[in-house]
């Protein structure tokens, strides 16, 4: 009897232990946990350190970590077609996560499953916006303007969710398009011959440039050369006129003043009598000398 009494203590104080034991749990920063009470809902739990009542209540943690799922890859082809009617093979990535404030949506209508979830809200709408917002662009630019289309087809599936948001979309990328093998030579011939044209319409622009700095160079010397020759003209024409009214002033002077020349040559005289004389001759400056 004394050993059966251990025992039963022993299973009391084992079954206590796994009470105690159940009474508590912790939620992860990645998570939300929905308490549920007898199977209801109770309420969602934020993350930390929690207790709940031992088996009349149980904690459902919904993963809200980044996903990402892709599209178009293996056996799954995602086929679509261009503005031009261009066939092409996309492989498309999204990135997403359940929104934090939906834990219990989440938990409601698909029991946390994330696949069911991703499956029937998720995938339909990708392939369908996908290959709408691919439609609106040419095959080229769909190749040159690849981060505009990631842009356009991630706004395009955040509106179609919009109204049923249970994800929240981060980010959608086409990571691959997937042309017919001549349609890509064919573009890439054509990228080719319009880099070729504008490495020759900025040859012709440096020409033209080179050409105006040519003619602005000559044109500022030709400039010059008959800025000199008109100073020197305009000097010579100045030097004439001054020589001109010099030479009328004398004139003036010498008609007002007939004894004027005699004076000059008085002045100009060395004081020397010529010693030749022509007979009769007066002798010069005498008559000066007398007045």
């Amino acid at each position: 009897m004394k050993y059966r009494s251990y025992g039963v203590l022993g299973l009391f104080g084992l079954l206590f232990l796994l009470i105690i034991s159940g009474s508590w749990y912790t939620i992860d920063q990645t998570q939300r946990g929905v308490l549920l009470r007898n199977g209801a809902f109770i309420e969602v739990e934020q993350p930390g350190l929690h207790f709940k009542l031992p088996i009349i209540e149980s904690v459902y943690k919904i993963d809200i970590q980044t996903h990402t799922r892709t599209y178009g890859s293996g056996q799954d082809v995602m086929e679509a077609y261009s503005a031009d009617q261009k066939p092409a093979h996309l492989r498309v990535s999204i990135t997403f996560h359940v929104a934090p404030d939906k834990a219990q949506e989440m938990y409601n209508r698909f029991a946390g499953d994330m696949e069911a979830a991703v499956s029937r809200l998720i995938t339909p709408r990708m392939n369908q916006e996908v290959k709408v917002v691919f439609g609106q662009y040419t095959a080229q630019k769909a190749i040159g303007a690849r981060g505009q289309l990631n842009v356009d087809a991630a706004k395009a599936l955040v509106e179609a969710i919009s109204y049923d948001p249970i994800f929240i979309i981060e980010g959608v990328q086409i990571e691959d398009i997937a042309f017919s093998s001549e349609y890509i030579r064919s573009v890439e011939a054509r990228m080719q011959a319009e880099v070729e044209v504008q490495r020759q319409q900025q040859t012709l622009a440096q020409e033209k440039i080179k050409a105006e700095i040519a003619v602005t160079q000559a044109t500022g010397h030709a400039n010059s050369i008959r800025a000199e020759a008109q100073a020197q003209a305009d000097a010579i024409v100045l030097r004439g006129d001054a020589e001109a009214k010099a030479i009328k002033a004398r004139a003036d002077a010498l008609a007002s003043n007939a004894n004027l020349i005699a004076l000059i040559q008085a002045e100009k005289w060395n004081g020397q009598l010529p010693t030749t004389m022509v007979p009769n001759g007066a002798v010069p400056f005498l008559s000066v000398v007398g007045h």
